[in-house]
């Protein structure tokens, strides 16, 4: 029983996380804002840099556009890993097979928070526009923290359970 607890707690602590970081982009949407126009005009990365004149983007509603995508995969994510959790707590002590198939939305929301910190951070923001040379918007260590803890916690959720063992009295 302690290792479904476990999980549906690290599942709903991953969504709470994602909601609060939209809800934190929301409230501080200038401070945060200034982070996503710096990466993709690419202002602040090394001063010969080959492919700034193809990629940056100077277009500012291009630069709210991107960011409100941001908020809503964020507040989307924290929403899916919150119903996983709840999927799971009617199955809470049904038989393994029962709890193991009422993952699906849990490890759905999961691997989407890694997908969208790994390709939108690392991919997009790190690589394509060169966010890796920025000394002060560099968001790739955080986006890494938050891939490894989100996955972390796919992993061991993915994890088939057994079946709970009687109690004894």
């Amino acid at each position: 029983m302690a290792v479904r607890l476990a999980k549906i707690m690290l599942i709903l602590s991953a969504g709470v996380f994602c909601l609060l970081v939209g809800y934190n982009n929301i409230v501080d949407y200038s401070s945060n804002f200034m982070f996503v126009q710096h990466v993709l005009t690419m202002d602040t990365t090394f001063p010969d840099n080959a492919v700034r004149a193809s990629r940056a983007l100077s277009n500012p509603q291009l630069h709210h556009l991107t960011y409100w995508l941001i908020i809503a995969a964020e507040i989307a994510i924290g929403l899916i890993c919150i119903a996983g959790a709840l999927r799971l707590m009617p199955v809470l002590r049904r038989p393994a097979g029962a709890f193991n198939d009422a993952k699906g939305i849990a490890i759905t929301g999961l691997a989407a928070g890694v997908g969208f910190w790994f390709m939108g951070f690392l991919v997009v923001g790190g690589e394509w526009f060169q966010m890796w040379q920025s000394q002060s918007w560099n968001g790739q260590e955080a986006a890494f923290r938050f891939i490894g803890s989100i996955g972390l916690i796919m992993i061991f959720v993915a994890i088939d359970d057994r079946e709970l063992q009687a109690t004894r009295r």
